[in-house]
């Protein structure tokens, strides 16, 4: 029998509209609230190193806190290691990690990758550059700098792992971790990570869209320390900028391990 009553005819409508509102607020919730009661650590505090190790004096001078965020004055000379680090080794885990490039400086003759993870050659087989202005820095993953997960302004995108990818013989692994597309928001606004690594396989998830899915990292290190990359930099005895100079900030780091 029909429902005479109106309001009850419009109540189902109601309910349907009431759970669309409530899925899109907690598919928009920001991820910097992400719950300890879930497991989620923060690794930086907005104030301090805590948790975090350089490894040199060098370094010392490469990394600060400036209105709560974690930033990168890189600078070229020297051998010593310019990473920061995080003091706690890990093996499976989600991380969240929020940056940013602030600028590009200097010239990289940046090459062109495609979508399988090769390079585009020209006619006489050589790879096809773009010079222009540019940015490059990362986060390693379980201490090693080959499972490094690239941010830079190349045109493929960040999220990448060169380390994995470049003289790639095995077409699938090339491609495996070559993003699917480039997700990156323009220079100087603020990107987020979100990073799974479980066994030898790595998501990557770059303002919402999954640019690596489960690509394989053959012999990556059990476990490791995570770190911030430092890159290039400026040549003070030249007055001159690397085109591969990591000036990057960094916020809102999140660890839960699985």
């Amino acid at each position: 029998m029909p429902n005479s009553n109106p309001k009850n005819r419009h109540r189902p409508k109601l309910l349907s509209l009431l759970a669309a509102a409530l899925l899109i607020t907690a598919c928009s919730q920001r991820p910097d609230t992400l719950d300890s009661s879930d497991g989620w650590v923060s690794l930086f505090d907005g104030e301090s190193f805590a948790g975090w190790e350089m490894k040199s004096e060098i370094a010392e001078r490469i990394w600060s806190i400036k209105d709560g965020v974690i930033d990168c004055a890189p600078f070229q000379g020297g051998k010593d290691d310019k990473h920061l680090w995080s003091t706690n080794e890990y093996r499976d885990f989600e991380l969240h990690v929020e940056w940013r490039i602030k600028e590009l400086k200097g010239i990289y003759n940046t090459p062109t990758v495609l979508p399988d993870g090769s390079y585009l050659l020209d006619a006489n087989g050589e790879r096809v550059i773009n010079p222009s202005p540019g940015a490059d820095s990362g986060i390693y993953l379980r201490g090693s700098n080959k499972s490094q997960i690239n941010i830079w302004a190349w045109d493929i995108g960040s999220g990448e792992v060169y380390g994995y990818r470049h003289n790639q013989k095995d077409p699938e692994i090339r491609a495996g971790v070559t993003p699917k597309t480039k997700a990156d928001k323009p220079i100087g606004e603020w990107n987020a990570f979100h990073i799974t690594m479980k066994g030898d396989r790595l998501t990557v998830v770059l303002n919402g869209e999954t640019v690596l899915n489960k690509a394989r990292l053959p012999d990556v290190p059990e476990s490791g320390p995570i770190a911030l990359q430092h890159h290039g930099g400026y040549n003070e005895e030249q007055g001159v900028w690397n085109g591969a100079s990591s000036l990057v900030q960094f916020r809102n780091i999140k660890i839960k391990e699985l």
